[in-house]
């Protein structure tokens, strides 16, 4: 694993990028908010189709790269995640070269699995040791130990070695595709620009703090989709997020099929026609959406006290949803008190999004599951990077949105 320049004080690069962003949030403020041409209705069968969920899984869940964990879940050799979420079940360990790789979590004689816990399980495994007889592999995936071997005597060597899967490591984001014949991933190519955006915030640094999964009744799409606009915020959040930011009123910027969004804070509206001199200075923030399900979000529970929240939206079928989301300490946990800040920062976003934002999402789906053949919801254009979402998707499974 090779990070970007130590050298290099990312603490000031962040400064620098939240006064450009705090620029852009008062001209927008000033000037009006950005939308996309028109609205744009989507038909109902978007969620509830199979044939569109089989063509998501295929294209998208078992051939695109995904976040399967942060370089801090695996920081040291031996270190080992179970990354099941994406339909397949996956070990994904450090060896002792320092390479992050991955296996499908399946012993190569009679298919059981090695490590028969679930996401997000972690732990140490220098060598895993098939339950049902005893073959054993080290965290290269070689074959080395196979009680009876005089049984396989026609078996070539490395010829039941673990089914590696392409898995690449970049900027603290360890990247897997879930079918083994997907090709190889170039995580840079695969970011762009936005490679530079996310450096940022250092994630190779992270050490993860807490996790756990959330669930939705709704349509993967459909439970994505709450964290893609403020809309909602005076509504739905009327007691959290609308009493510190604004309602529909956001910075979007895309790359590629990548975005960031910035949900400007009520005191920024006191900044419009003050000299930028007199400006206060804020900290770097904002949600970076990851294609096709990954959401990053780095913030302060207090002054010079962050947290980086990461949560990944897998299907679990057509109708349903599960988000293994985790809270990490974006540069090691400092304390005591900072680890408390943390999880009690994990705690009060879990709750939020379980029992608001993925409440109203599982009550929507089933309404959409009722609703006559001809119905389509509308994304409007204040809802801009829904839009450009399912847009890329459609695009990515070869599936028109009409």
């Amino acid at each position: 694993m090779k990070n970007p320049d130590e050298s290099i004080d990312w603490a000031e690069v962040r400064a620098q990028s939240a006064r450009e962003s705090q620029r852009k949030q008062v001209h927008m403020l000033k000037h009006g908010n950005q939308l996309a041409d028109a609205a744009l209705p989507l038909h109902k069968s978007v969620y509830i189709d199979q044939s569109r969920f089989d063509a998501e899984q295929k294209h998208i869940f078992l051939a695109q790269p995904l976040v399967a964990c942060l370089s801090g879940d695996i920081p040291n050799p031996g270190d080992t995640v179970l990354f099941d979420a994406a339909g397949p079940s996956i070990i994904v360990s450090r060896g002792k070269d320092g390479t992050a790789r991955a296996f499908l979590n399946m012993c190569t004689h009679r298919g059981a699995k090695l490590i028969e816990e679930a996401e997000p399980w972690a732990g140490v495994k220098n060598r895993l040791t098939c339950p049902f007889h005893a073959w054993t592999f080290d965290n290269t995936g070689r074959l080395i130990g196979q009680p009876g071997k005089e049984g396989f005597a026609d078996c070539p060597e490395g010829g039941r070695d673990l089914i590696e899967l392409p898995c690449a490591e970049h900027i603290g984001l360890v990247f897997v595709k879930a079918d083994p014949d997907a090709g190889d991933i170039d995580a840079e190519a695969f970011l762009g620009d936005y490679g530079d955006i996310l450096t940022q915030l250092e994630l190779w640094r992270a050490e993860p703090v807490k996790k756990g999964v959330l669930t939705a009744d709704s349509n993967w799409k459909f439970a994505l989709d709450t964290y893609g606009e403020s809309y909602h915020f005076g509504t739905l959040h009327k007691t959290t997020l609308a009493h510190t930011n604004y309602t529909d009123k956001q910075v979007f910027e895309t790359f590629g099929k990548h975005h960031r969004i910035e949900f400007p804070k009520l005191s920024t509206g006191n900044l419009i026609d003050i000299d930028e001199s007199e400006w206060p200075e804020t900290i770097y923030g904002g949600v970076h959406y990851l294609f096709p399900n990954t959401i990053i979000f780095f913030g302060a529970v207090a002054d010079n006290v962050f947290f980086t929240q990461v949560f990944r939206l897998f299907p679990d079928g057509v109708g349903k949803t599960r988000c293994q989301f985790a809270v990490y300490a974006p540069f090691g946990i400092e304390s005591d008190l900072h680890k408390g800040s943390c999880i009690a920062a994990y705690d009060a976003t879990a709750t939020v999004v379980q029992e608001e934002d993925y409440r109203v999402a599982s009550n929507g789906y089933a309404n959409l599951l009722a609703a006559p053949d001809s119905h389509h919801v509308v994304l409007g254009a204040n809802e801009w990077a829904l839009q450009v979402v399912h847009q890329h998707i459609a695009k990515v499974i070869g599936m028109p949105l009409d």
